[in-house]
């Protein structure tokens, strides 16, 4: 119930600030997708996720984004995952070609029994290239992180007897947004690697792929495709999870 309020609101909010002239949507913009699979049947199948993008201008040269994501999946009514993450930043100068940033990440995890993981660094981004629309960045940070499980037996014997893993990261980030065959599919790609700089064997990927064919000027159909890895995980799981979902685009700002 919690989460249906917040995705009311945020999608209230998002039409409100839709309305604005365009100018104003230069300092915030804000997007909302919201993507699934629904099966009933021999078996019924639930997976649902929402993820919001928002970044606000409140100086001239600082820029704060801020993008989260919530995912859930239940198979035969029994929930296999809740997830939560939140990705914070605070960019100076991001007008620039190469500009700093302040990082600030906060996540859980029901099925890789993680209460709760957070991660803050700093770090710098490039922008290889932005014609119009299209955009490519490539990011290098190091973050410290402590993860906090609810169980203590790993798939590395040597991480067993603990439930939680501090350690010090560092992160490349490959973020891209492209516009194809006039502008009639968004291709988005959102990925990074996280290595420990302390441990060779604690690492992790994520790739967020997306394409998006606009239906009106606020409103894109959207396929998402998640891929994640992790190294590190309790043991009676895998390492790898890979999620495909339909749905809806919503924003206050034209494609």
């Amino acid at each position: 119930m919690r989460i249906f309020l917040i995705l009311m609101s945020m999608l209230l909010s998002l039409a409100a600030t839709s309305q604005t002239p365009e100018a104003d949507t230069l300092k915030l913009k804000a997007s909302l997708s919201l993507t699934g699979i629904y099966q009933t049947g021999n078996v019924q199948t639930l997976i649902f996720r929402a993820k919001s993008d928002i970044s606000y201008r409140p100086w001239e040269k600082w820029v704060y984004n801020n993008r989260t994501s919530y995912l859930y999946q239940a198979f035969d009514r029994e929930k296999a995952d809740q997830d939560i993450v939140s990705l914070n930043f605070l960019y100076f100068n991001p007008d620039q070609r190469f500009y700093p940033q302040l990082i600030g990440i906060a996540a859980t995890n029901f099925r890789r029994r993680i209460d709760f993981r957070s991660l803050v660094g700093a770090g710098f981004t490039y922008r290889v290239f932005r014609q119009e629309n299209n955009w490519l960045k490539i990011s290098l940070s190091s973050e410290y992180e402590n993860t906090f499980f609810s169980e203590s037996d790993f798939n590395i014997d040597e991480y067993d007897g603990t439930t939680s893993i501090p350690t010090l990261r560092g992160t490349l980030w490959l973020n891209g947004r492209y516009h194809i065959l006039n502008e009639s599919i968004i291709f988005t790609h959102e990925a990074y690697i996280q290595p420990s700089l302390e441990e060779s064997n604690n690492y992790r990927w994520q790739a967020d792929l997306s394409l998006e064919f606009p239906l009106k000027k606020y409103l894109n159909f959207k396929i998402n495709y998640l891929h994640t890895y992790e190294n590190i995980v309790v043991a009676d799981q895998k390492r790898q999870d890979r999620i495909l979902t339909f749905g809806f685009n919503l924003k206050n700002y034209k494609n």
